[in-house]
């Protein structure tokens, strides 16, 4: 009984460690963001000596901030919610349906994650200049689709394969589509694999600085990430600005994780057990 009290203790003393490493660096962030940035560089882990929004303010005068969030939530938020159409649709497809191609077309997707998309920047960066999209938000649209289908199919595909094949039969018995048996029944049965996908893309779309750089040059139409580069300055960074901006932009993801975290960590649990 003692031994397993101590080994009990023991796993809360790692957890508790293990949470104080996890946000840490967030609570210095938000800390650095009320400092001025003699302070941010000669006492970078004390407390600030005054609060001030000053920073914040800097931030929204010197930059089209709020530019930069809408573009960034649009693009995110279009990207993954055509993600979940496109891969849901297709996993569902390619784990009901048995044909002759079937394991060819689930390997043709699953190919999407095996070839590293950015050494094709040169001819994507060619063919969205002759469509016309380049400097728009559609071209980063299209491209983070393109890019999130792989792993998706992969992850709703398993799901889908490990539902019974008696709720389909009822629904059509009842006289229901193969749309609406995806629609009414499968998905919302999947709530915690489409949680999983939609943190999943959205963190990394959210976070991505490769592809805006490339494919946008006008400033109101770049997103967080590219945006925050012009803090940095050649001889000097106002680094309590930086501060400021990186803690606005990091409560979009703050908040979907606290809605969506439950299905996420189902999602996660459910696709150990399978």
């Amino acid at each position: 009984m003692k031994r397993s009290i101590t080994q009990q203790s023991l796993f809360y003393i790692i957890i508790c460690i293990a949470t104080v490493i996890s946000i840490y660096p967030i609570f210095l962030m938000i800390l650095s963001s009320f400092k001025s940035n003699i302070d941010v560089l000669q006492k970078p882990f004390s407390l600030p000596s005054s609060f001030s929004l000053e920073n914040y303010k800097t931030l929204l005068d010197e930059l089209p901030f709020f530019h930069y969030i809408v573009n960034s939530v649009v693009v995110s938020v279009v990207s993954v919610l055509l993600i979940l159409l496109f891969s849901s649709l297709a996993a569902f497809y390619i784990a009901r349906y048995n044909f002759k191609w079937n394991n060819g077309l689930f390997f043709i997707f699953l190919m999407g994650m095996m070839i590293p998309i950015k050494l094709g920047i040169v001819p994507l960066f060619m063919l969205m200049k002759n469509l016309h999209l380049t400097n728009t938000l559609w071209s980063l649209i299209l491209m983070y689709t393109a890019i999130g289908i792989p792993l998706s199919m992969l992850i709703l595909t398993g799901f889908f394969r490990t539902m019974p094949k008696e709720l389909e039969e009822a629904a059509r018995i009842d006289g229901c589509t193969d749309i609406g048996i995806l629609k009414n029944v499968l998905l919302p049965l999947m709530r915690p694999a489409l949680g999983t996908v939609m943190i999943i893309n959205f963190i990394q779309i959210w976070n991505d600085f490769f592809f805006p750089l490339i494919f946008i040059q006008e400033e109101t139409k770049k997103t967080l990430p590219v945006g925050m580069l012009s803090l940095f300055g050649e001889y000097s960074t106002n680094w309590s600005t930086l501060f400021a901006g990186l803690t606005l932009s990091s409560i979009p993801m703050l908040v979907l994780f606290l809605f969506a975290s439950k299905q996420f960590m189902d999602g996660l649990a459910a696709g150990a057990l399978k």
